[in-house]
């Protein structure tokens, strides 16, 4: 999801959020309250995974010390060779 599209799932549910607390929700917008959350949840975790699964990680003296669970969903992805 591009960040725009993900700022408006987030301005969305904040404009929900404050009209909850000022003078409460209608049925309807509390179930797009709901569904804008789920999605946003949705869009984050999936974002958060591919940020884990292309990472490596090295120790103090540059050697590769990626766990090997990464590494195997990088080579599942034709992201390594090794």
């Amino acid at each position: 999801m591009a960040d725009t599209e993900m700022q408006k799932l987030i301005d969305r549910i904040n404009e929900l959020a404050h009209k909850a607390k000022d003078e409460g929700l209608t049925d309807i917008e509390i179930l797009e309250r709901k569904d804008l959350r789920q999605k946003y949840l949705k869009k984050f975790r999936a974002s958060f995974k591919s940020q884990v699964e292309m990472m490596q990680i090295f120790d103090k003296s540059g050697k590769e010390v990626t766990p090997e669970k990464v590494k195997q969903v990088q080579r599942d992805k034709g992201l390594r060779d090794d």
